[in-house]
C-alpha cells in the first residue's frame, strides 16, 4: 500500500477511534494520523492471528473492512497509550 493510502487510512481510523474512545486524548493531526497507522497494524495483526493462528505484522487495507479493523486497532492503541502514560493522583 502506498504512503498516501497509509496517511488517509491513518487519518480516518485515528479520528474515528478518538471520537469513539471516552475521555479526552491530546495531540494534533499528526498524532491522530500516527495513532491510526499504529491502529491499522494492531488491528491487521489481530485479525491475521484470529484467522490463521499465526502472528504476523500485517496492516489493514484502505477498504471498508480495513477501516473498521484499523479503528478497532486505534481504540486498542489509545487504551494501551493511556496505560503507559497514566499519572497517579
Amino acid at each position: 500500500m502506498n504512503i498516501i493510502a497509509w496517511v488517509v487510512l491513518g487519518l480516518i481510523a485515528g479520528a474515528i477511534g478518538k471520537a469513539i474512545y471516552p475521555g479526552r486524548q491530546g495531540g494534533g493531526i499528526l498524532a491522530t494520523m500516527l495513532l491510526g497507522i499504529v491502529g491499522a497494524f494492531i488491528g491487521g495483526s489481530l485479525v491475521t492471528f484470529i484467522q490463521t493462528g499465526s502472528i504476523g505484522l500485517v496492516g489493514a487495507s484502505l477498504s471498508i473492512p480495513g477501516v473498521i479493523v484499523a479503528v478497532l486497532g486505534a481504540i486498542i492503541a489509545i487504551f494501551l497509550w493511556g496505560l503507559v502514560t497514566r499519572r497517579t493522583a
